[in-house]
């Protein structure tokens, strides 16, 4: 499902680092080697078909490459 972010993601935490990555070997692989950790965060986001939900987003990140592979693991509140 398509979705865009809106405004700024908040709350966010980070849920694994290092070696707790399970996906680490494939991030290393198509994005390079470097300090990947899993994050997540609270953000409105805007689906393809006009809707706004509040969501629960997760997406891995390391320095100096950025966000990558974002998901909304759970819509929270339609908006």
């Amino acid at each position: 499902m398509d979705f865009e972010v809106v405004g700024l993601i908040r709350e966010i935490e980070t849920i694994a680092t290092g070696s707790a990555v399970r996906t680490r070997k494939y991030l290393w692989r198509r994005y390079g080697r470097d300090h990947w950790r899993k994050m997540k965060g609270i953000a409105h986001v805007r689906y393809a078909d006009g809707s706004v939900w509040l969501a629960e987003l997760h997406w891995y990140e390391a320095h100096g490459i950025g966000r990558k592979l974002l998901k909304v693991k759970w819509r929270l509140r339609r908006l």
